[in-house]
């Protein structure tokens, strides 16, 4: 945890003592109305000024900070994931570089949408049942950018970071809102697995049959067709497993392997050239149960790339695509603990500061998971050390600020900022209405 911090602090190339001091203020004071509430906690020795000076004026060594939280991937099988977050500011009309994004809660004119900058997280999962991820790395989204590029670029960005892991192949997770074939055309000489969700009424075919020698014209290039809602196009499964879970009952999963997909979208598209063939297993996964849930389960489609040509490890993949759901909690304890989304930055570089400081203190509950006690509610249940949730480390969090201490140094006195000349006149901001696209993002 020490070396952690200072490491950490290390990161900070500017005003580094506000930054880390604002980070421990994230963690001891729990959901606040506004950010200036964060100077108010003890562990905050500045003022209310230096919060927004450290947003506004500090620097953090992002290349740096992502080295430091690679260093927390140490499980294996190495899994990973990626998803979109978006932060609403609807009425931010003088905060550039806001687009419209989908939100499944907030809606604007009736329709689910709002506002706002969206952050493309990438997280390495655990294969446990608790809530805990390891967020390694954020970017944001400008209005227009396909999250796919993103993602890809977060992944090779990721990969050289990570520890030797022998012959194993890292997994990378994504649910339904990206494209399968496009992120594999952007990973094409990178050492990554690809599982990405897919809609039930897709569409895949096999390799075609060998051309004739006195066949005319141009050869096949898509063989039979399988479609995921039809049942009667379905040829004998390559691979099958059939197991049980404790939460998911019995589990059925089926792969068909060689299977490829009509590409829309590549980087020859509108050339009139050949389309990409990009082979893949299609998944197929069955549950009778669904943890604390009373509707029926309904069919998974899923879709697994690796370029290693190996047999897929259906355990492995089925475990991990239903881990991909704890980066959902962790976004919500983010917004909702860490208070990830109340502050009303006027640029997007400090939303990206503030997010790089949730970041670095959701990594830090991590490591204080082992030297904290259960502080539960007199209605909680008492659970062990190696049980406890975000939140429950978070209650304790001071005491391990006291423990470990801090590097950031004692604010020194400066006197009373003589604040704006009188008379002076700034004038309007300028406004920055949100930037409609006509391309979808997904």
């Amino acid at each position: 945890m020490t070396s952690f911090q200072q490491k950490l602090m290390n990161c900070f190339t500017r005003r580094p003592d506000a930054l880390f001091e604002l980070t421990d203020a994230i963690l001891a004071t729990g959901p606040v109305p506004s950010l200036p509430h964060l100077s108010l906690d003890p562990l905050h020795r500045r003022g209310h000024g230096s919060v927004y000076a450290a947003l506004a004026k500090g620097h953090i060594n992002t290349d740096a900070l992502r080295d430091l939280l690679a260093t927390q991937v140490g499980q294996q099988p190495a899994v990973f994931a990626a998803d979109v977050s978006c932060w609403a500011r609807n009425d931010a009309e003088c905060s550039p570089g806001r687009g419209f994004y989908y939100h499944p809660a907030r809606h604007s004119a009736g329709k689910p949408i709002i506002a706002g900058w969206a952050f493309s997280w990438l997280a390495s999962l655990k294969l446990t049942t608790d809530s805990w991820t390891a967020p390694l790395d954020v970017m944001r989204l400008p209005p227009g950018t396909n999250i796919n590029e993103v993602a890809a670029v977060q992944i090779l960005r990721l990969l050289p970071r990570l520890p030797e892991t022998g012959d194993q192949v890292p997994l990378f997770v994504f649910d339904g809102g990206y494209d399968a074939v496009r992120l594999v055309l952007a990973l094409q000489c990178a050492p990554a697995q690809i599982l990405v969700r897919i809609r039930s009424d897709r569409c895949f075919y096999a390799d075609p049959p060998p051309a004739r020698p006195d066949a005319l014209g141009r050869p096949r290039r898509h063989g039979t067709k399988f479609v995921c809602g039809d049942e009667s196009t379905w040829p004998t499964p390559s691979t099958t497993l059939s197991t049980t879970d404790a939460q998911y009952g019995t589990i059925t999963v089926c792969a068909w392997s060689d299977l490829h997909a009509k590409t829309q979208q590549h980087a020859g598209h509108g050339s009139r050239g050949p389309r990409p063939i990009v082979p893949g297993t299609v998944i197929r996964l069955t549950v009778t149960a669904l943890p604390g849930r009373t509707r029926t389960p309904t069919t998974l489609w899923l879709w697994w790339h690796s370029p290693t040509g190996c047999p897929p490890d259906l355990d492995l993949l089925w475990r991990s695509y239903v881990r991909r759901f704890d980066l959902e909690h962790t976004f919500r304890f983010c917004k909702q603990t860490l208070n990830w989304t109340v502050p009303r930055p006027r640029t997007p570089e400090q939303a990206d500061r503030w997010t790089w400081l949730i970041l670095a203190a959701y990594t830090q509950l991590c490591l204080a998971r082992a030297l904290v006690t259960d502080l539960r509610l007199p209605w909680e249940k008492p659970l062990p050390i190696c049980r406890l949730t975000p939140g429950r480390v978070r209650r304790a969090f001071c005491s391990v600020r006291a423990k470990v201490g801090t590097p950031a140094s004692a604010p020194q006195p400066c006197g009373h900022s003589p604040g704006r000349p009188r008379g002076s006149n700034r004038g309007p901001a300028p406004r920055h209405p949100a930037i409609k696209t006509t391309n979808q993002t997904a």
